[in-house]
């Protein structure tokens, strides 16, 4: 780790952690060329950073490429990731949509803003992805989300699923991995600010006031101040993922 100096300890439990994981859940084989979904918010910001690190530890070669797609709300958002992609020499496609617009419109009357949205980026992200060869993309998904999906699906449709740390799609043409399942959000705000990356606000006009948000406060709700409860939650839920993880392959 001296190649990059004194880490914090919020970096290494982000280095580390998503290490551990990625070598756990078998994420990445030797020439992965790996599309990073980058939104923009912190969790994106920090898969980012710690992918670019984590590529010079691998001990084999893979490729990294950002795909952003910006949901159209403010055109010129994306702007620091641009910068940072120069900066760091790290190749990237930045797309300004008309999603999130459209996700809150009359187009869309059945379904949340939200999930309309993220149906519309997905399907463009598995665009891109076959447009450039990828055979790996990475969402920024962390613990927290593990376990708001995992309560989401079970209040709202009587199902038990989580985050699949790692799948395949399209008869194994594209892997979708998620190595920041590992990690607490506040682990990840803090090594966001650690790195200094420019992390902007989401202009979207549902930010905060989603399902995935309202089940995340239920869970800290129904935690309090135990952070033991929380942690062994999440525990529970990332040991239960791997396992499912596990035999799919």
């Amino acid at each position: 780790m001296a190649q990059w100096g004194k880490l914090t300890y919020a970096q290494k439990q982000c280095l580390g952690g998503t290490g551990k994981l990625m070598q756990q859940a078998g994420m990445l084989s030797p020439s992965a060329r790996v599309g990073i979904a980058v939104s923009g918010g912190v969790d994106s910001w920090v898969l980012l950073k710690i992918l670019t690190m984590r590529q010079r530890i691998i001990p084999f070669p893979v490729e990294l490429m950002a795909l952003h797609l910006n949901p159209g709300f403010d055109a010129t958002s994306h702007a620091p990731l641009a910068a940072w992609l120069r900066e760091n020499g790290v190749s990237g496609h930045l797309e300004v949509t008309d999603y999130g617009p459209r996700a809150h419109s009359e187009e869309n009357l059945k379904r949340s803003a939200c999930f309309y949205c993220a149906m519309l980026r997905r399907k463009r992200l598995f665009e891109l992805c076959k447009q450039y060869g990828l055979t790996h993309l990475a969402f920024g998904h962390t613990a927290d989300d593990l376990a708001a999906t995992f309560f989401m699906n079970i209040f709202k449709t009587g199902n038990v699923y989580g985050l699949s740390m790692a799948e395949d799609f399209f008869g194994g043409q594209l892997k979708v991995i998620r190595p920041l399942l590992y990690l607490e959000k506040k682990t990840i705000i803090k090594a966001a600010k650690d790195f200094g990356l420019p992390v902007w606000q989401n202009p979207c006009p549902s930010a905060g006031a989603t399902e995935r948000s309202r089940t995340q406060e239920w869970i800290e709700k129904t935690c309090g101040k135990d952070r033991t409860m929380k942690g062994n939650v999440l525990k529970a839920l990332q040991r239960w993922q791997l396992d499912l993880t596990l035999k799919m392959q």
